[in-house]
């Protein structure tokens, strides 16, 4: 595909600015380290034109929106099917809540296989091997209904997805350079709008009386279409055809102390996205009166909501410092929580979803934002941290919140959501009296 020279800029497209150092686009990538601005300097709207990237949008592109879009719809089709499956098969929320624990344990070991397949089949042919596992895991999910097979099939797929995201993040990076973060914004900003559908289309699919399924079905279908794509992305295009280099930068020293506080924010704040995303639906059919496709496509609110509220943070943090949006954030995912949980109508469990929605839209990002840069020059292995640590928040919280509810019943096992909030906002405050920042706007 043609590139337009640098100083072309065709009329709609946006000219993007630098991130702030620390931001998305870190070291260890596998690519170019994209340029940064230190945070707190002049804002896009005030540096000169010929400073800004831009970001050019090709057929590697596409193919990593695509990907990137795939997995969305998957996870957010996948947290509201937990429930369905759990009565399909007679078991307890317990055991029903271990198929979000499978799929974390399929993130943690692509996160220790995904370095050595790219070495050796470069990302390219990883790309392909991620899409096979998936399309792999997701025939016995959709053909069978005993729990040991159903467990199996989202290991399965749980390793091939976070594969391929692993695979895809670094290489809109590298190719995209300098505008490497744009990229990877705007990817997520297109998961993020065809997951708020996922959950609408089981929904669907249920009152239709065709189950479940054809919502998944969808999956490999996306799958196909970016790999497609992907073979029209030439031969020896060093984003997907060079081996990564394996980063080693502050190998030999231990993360700083700045890092650990907002990394502990990110793993409970995930705890809280995936209880959310997992339990909503049957939180609103035992309080509200929903049926099970009305309830499982009312999730989908949630997930527009941190569309919206990812839309309005991106402004934000050209205003305010990181840690008081983190803040905000989690109080107002508190008060989203307070709204569903007091709720005896559809209207009002609906709009306290909205609003915790909007809430957990800043969480993950502005975390990590304050944790990359509590680690400055040790990025890969930062990131690496978080992802681990993220993967048994994500198997466990919502593991706790549905054995709980066994215990007692759901409406009260529900307040595992404002605990690890509570917990989240204790660990900013603390931190924000006993650290020495040194950033303003970042408070690290």
């Amino acid at each position: 595909m043609r590139r337009r020279p640098p100083g072309a800029l065709p009329q709609g497209e946006p000219v993007l600015a630098d991130p702030p150092c620390g931001a998305a686009g870190h070291e260890g990538s596998g690519g170019p380290v994209p340029t940064c601005r230190p945070v707190g300097t002049d804002t896009p709207a005030e540096q000169p034109s010929a400073t800004r990237p831009r970001l050019h949008r090709d057929a590697l592109t596409a193919t990593g929106y695509v990907f990137l879009s795939t997995w969305g719809w998957f996870l957010y089709a996948f947290g509201v099917l937990v429930p369905l499956l759990r009565e399909a098969q007679g078991t307890s929320r317990a055991v029903g809540a271990l198929h979000s624990t499978a799929l974390a344990t399929g993130s943690l070991v692509a996160g220790f296989a995904a370095t050595a397949l790219v070495r050796r089949l470069h990302r390219r042919g990883t790309a392909f091997l991620a899409a096979g596992l998936v399309a792999a895991g997701l025939c016995p999910l959709l053909v069978g209904t005993p729990t040991w097979l159903t467990l199996t099939a989202t290991l399965i797929t749980g390793t091939g997805g976070a594969i391929l995201v692993n695979t895809t993040t670094p290489f809109l990076l590298e190719h995209h350079g300098p505008a490497g973060p744009a990229a990877i914004s705007e990817g997520n900003a297109a998961a993020s709008a065809l997951a708020l559908l996922a959950p609408l289309t089981v929904g669907v699919g249920i009152g239709a009386g065709m189950t479940w399924r054809p919502a998944f079905l969808a999956v490999p279908v996306f799958l196909g279409l970016g790999l497609l794509v992907l073979r029209r992305v030439p031969r020896g295009t060093p984003a997907v055809d060079a081996q990564a280099p394996v980063t080693t930068a502050g190998s030999g020293s231990r993360l700083p102390h700045a890092f650990w506080p907002p990394a502990v924010v990110v793993v409970l704040c995930l705890g809280v996205e995936f209880s959310v995303a997992t339990w909503s639906a049957d939180l609103l059919r035992q309080r509200t009166g929903l049926g099970a496709g009305g309830a499982t496509a009312a999730v989908s609110i949630v997930v527009g909501g941190m569309m919206i509220g990812r839309l309005i943070v991106g402004r934000l943090t050209l205003l305010l410092p990181i840690r008081t949006l983190v803040i905000g954030s989690v109080l107002l995912a508190g008060v989203g929580w307070a709204i569903t949980w007091t709720a005896t109508g559809p209207a009002q469990a609906l709009t306290g979803l909205a609003v915790t929605g909007l809430g957990i839209a800043g969480h993950y990002p502005l975390g990590m934002s304050l944790a990359l840069a509590g680690a400055p020059g040790q990025g890969d292995r930062a990131t690496g941290t978080v992802s681990i640590a993220a993967a048994f928040s994500v198997g466990s919280a919502p593991f706790a919140l549905g054995a709980l509810a066994d215990a007692t019943d759901i409406r009260t096992a529900f307040l595992v959501v404002p605990l690890l909030l509570l917990i989240t906002l204790l660990v900013l405050l603390v931190n924000h009296r006993t650290g020495t920042p040194t950033d303003p706007r970042t408070g690290v």
